[in-house]
């Protein structure tokens, strides 16, 4: 298994809100997180680094083994982690209002189980094609659900970045968790709205199955998003199963 992550602040954000760990837990799983803020001031950043960090460190104190597990120990950390955001977001007036999106893959023995929160997405690539393996909780989805925008209206929508879900918000949030097998030389990708807003699913599909190292291929995906405009913060971690290195290890 190989692992790449890399983050840009993109060409028209002063900061960068978004943010990305990767943490192993006694039993040597890998718990994979990315997060994009968003608030005022420095909040945003305050709100993603607060999601990764503190699931990071209880991550590595666990011990979980299961798929079954893992998805327990996801909702309940991330929704422990809402309520902590909510709070320190009540407790300044600079952080009022802060909230990040989610999404974590743990990576287990011939399976992985994902968690999210937000419009930042997990894609699965087997079989030379890119599947969406989450749902994005935002508004101009919830439009296409229904049927009242096609999803080519959606990718340019007006509200295109209004969320119905959020950490940081009040009460229990509700969080999106699906298990999944994986075989030899499959890829996950993880990414922020800041690269799938501005590069085509064709096209990260295309770079993903290039004949470059992983860590290109993370710097490829930035780069085009921004060549496209760089709009927002860009973040890419890309996890590849590579057959070859299985063997090997």
């Amino acid at each position: 298994m190989e692992i790449n992550f890399q983050t840009d602040v993109g060409r028209r954000r002063n900061t960068n809100q978004d943010y990305a760990g990767l943490f192993e837990n006694q039993a040597g799983l890998a718990l994979a997180v990315l997060a994009d803020g968003m608030g005022g001031h420095q909040a945003g950043d305050v709100a993603s680094q607060m999601a990764v960090n503190n699931l990071g460190v209880r991550w590595q104190e666990s011990l979980i083994e299961t798929s079954e597990k893992a998805a327990q120990w996801l909702i309940k950390e991330i929704q422990d982690e809402n309520e902590l955001i909510y709070q320190k977001g009540q407790s300044q007036p600079e952080y009022l209002g802060m909230g990040t999106t989610i999404v974590s893959a743990v990576l287990l023995d011939r399976s992985f189980v994902l968690a999210n929160i937000g419009d930042s997405r997990a894609y699965l690539v087997r079989n030379d094609q890119l599947v969406q393996l989450t749902e994005d909780h935002s508004l101009v989805n919830e439009l296409v659900k229904s049927g009242e925008i096609t999803r080519e209206m959606a990718a340019n929508h007006p509200r295109k970045n209004v969320l119905t879900r959020s950490l940081g918000m009040p009460g229990t949030v509700e969080v999106d968790v699906t298990n999944h097998l994986w075989v030899p030389n499959d890829y996950i990708l993880l990414c922020s709205d800041g690269l799938t807003n501005m590069v085509s699913e064709e096209d990260i599909l295309a770079i993903l199955l290039s004949d470059q190292p992983l860590k290109d291929k993370v710097s490829m995906l930035i780069a085009q998003a921004n060549e496209a405009g760089g709009a927002d913060n860009i973040t890419v971690l890309v996890i590849h199963f590579d057959e070859q290195k299985e063997e090997n290890q």
